[in-house]
């Protein structure tokens, strides 16, 4: 009871640090005065955790009073439901926030795209681009809303024939297109931005340099860095939910606002690959634990890698069938081991395992990949064929226990035998046990006989002169 109160309290501190992580930068003094802004900085795929880092800091820039927030982008996209999350904190927010591609040879691709224009500024370091917007479906449920974006994977190949395949895809693949077409060109009329390059970034996947979109009104600033963008800024005026605002960023106070251990946490977890894993480890782990109650430390591992794997699925696109599916899988191969049915229960597991895996990820790019997959099913392959192979070596051995056994086996005479219709009976010690035997012979108390027979719970015996004096 001491043990599993421990893992409770264990558990139970654990996500208490996650949660009660303020936001991100906490570091920074409070006590400095003067207008100011914040930096984030957001490198590399948009997910469930760039979301928390990026919706914590609006919040704090909005109870400290921020002038602006200044986004610095580099990155490949993304997930749709966390850039959409995103971009409606931008919409909401009391703070301007500028999105900044930078530094030079950074990119806004994909979900970047969105974010640049669904910000209140865009703007673009030289030799940086933005474009490349096709979402991508990828066996989503019909019906669904859930998709997702990725950029190609190199100008000019796939996503040059995107408009083609798009159009002439399946009918939920016309409704991905044409809702993501929908989004793009409605932000890029609320701030005033180039709408049919919007669309076309989409349908075609095209892409622009910082100059060109600076051309083509599709951003609104080409800065060589934050001191430059800030120059650019002062005196601008944008369009917030609540009425306009102007800019005031001479001698604006920059406070960097870096990620904290809980978003590196999250971003970590919310991998589909290290959710599928955690969720693994913490079915066996739980199982080990019910099987052999006391080793503490897998159950202790199982109950943390299955609760920070219900998180991760929670905040991704997860297909409830698919995750059904994989944990009846792995009850039906574990439940191979208990109780044996020659391979039947553990291939169904391995079935429902791999179709829960493959659509376990509701439409999501971001699925958990083919190889994992793959690697997993082989290592429970493994353990049902391993399984299956000793049980059936157990079937076809010879019994190394029970009555079977017991003739040649040498036992004590516990009393003097007396005469009975099959000879002379008594009571024998026999493999720690008081058996009545019977013997053509007469048998004193201490001789040593050897069993010939077993009749039920009688043993038939013959004197053993050889084991006498050694008994």
């Amino acid at each position: 009871m001491l043990r599993f109160g421990g893992l409770v309290w264990l558990v139970a501190l654990v996500f208490g640090l996650v949660w009660s992580a303020g936001p991100p930068g906490q570091a920074v003094s409070q006590e400095r005065t003067g207008a100011f802004g914040f930096v984030l900085n957001v490198d590399g795929a948009i997910g469930p955790a760039t979301l928390d880092y990026i919706s914590r800091s609006l919040r704090r820039a909005q109870d400290e009073g921020a002038e602006l927030i200044i986004l610095q982008l580099d990155t490949p996209g993304g997930l749709m439901e966390s850039m959409r999350g995103i971009i409606k904190d931008f919409l909401a927010s009391a703070v301007p926030v500028v999105t900044y591609v930078s530094p030079s040879g950074a990119r806004a691709a994909s979900a970047g795209t969105y974010l640049m224009y669904g910000s209140h500024v865009a703007a673009m370091a030289p030799a940086t681009h933005l474009g490349s917007a096709t979402p991508v479906q990828l066996g989503g449920i019909p019906g669904s809303d859930d998709s997702s974006d990725q950029p190609p994977a190199e100008p000019g190949g796939e996503a040059g024939d995107a408009p083609e395949k798009r159009e002439g895809g399946s009918a939920m693949e016309r409704k991905v297109l044409e809702d993501a077409v929908s989004y793009i060109r409605e932000l890029a009329d609320h701030h005033n931005r180039n709408a049919d390059w919007a669309e076309r970034a989409v349908r075609e996947a095209v892409n622009l340099g910082a100059r060109e979109a600076l051309e083509q009104n599709v951003i609104d600033i080409v800065a060589v860095d934050l001191m430059d963008l800030l120059a650019q800024l002062d005196g601008r005026t944008v369009t917030m939910f609540n009425g306009d605002r102007q800019l005031a960023t001479a001698d604006l106070e920059l406070r960097y606002l870096d990620a904290d251990w809980r978003t590196r946490l999250l971003s970590v977890i919310t991998h589909p690959n290290v959710a599928y894993f955690l969720l693994i480890i913490g079915f066996y782990g739980i199982v080990f634990e019910l099987a052999n109650p006391g080793s503490v430390v897998p159950g202790v591992v199982g109950a943390i890698c299955l609760l920070l794997a219900l998180f991760a699925f929670q905040v991704l696109s997860v297909n409830y069938a698919g995750l059904a599916l994989v944990l009846l899988g792995l009850a039906l191969i574990v439940g191979e081991a208990f109780a044996p049915s020659f391979g039947m229960l553990g291939i169904g597991g391995l079935i429902a395992f791999v179709l829960g895996s493959i659509i376990l990820m509701d439409g999501s790019h971001r699925a958990v990949s083919l190889p994992v997959i793959g690697g997993t099913a082989l290592v429970a392959a493994g353990f049902m064929l391993w399984t299956v192979t000793r049980l059936v070596g157990v079937r076809r051995r010879v019994p190394v226990s029970g009555v079977d056994q017991l003739p040649g086996s040498v036992a004590k005479a516990l009393e003097d035998f007396v005469p009975v219709d099959e000879g002379y009976a008594g009571y024998v010690w026999l493999s720690s046990e008081r058996w009545r035997a019977v013997c053509p012979q007469p048998v004193a108390a201490g001789d040593s006989v050897t069993v010939v027979r077993v009749e039920g719970l009688t043993v038939g015996v013959t004197l053993d002169h050889r084991h006498k004096e050694a008994l």
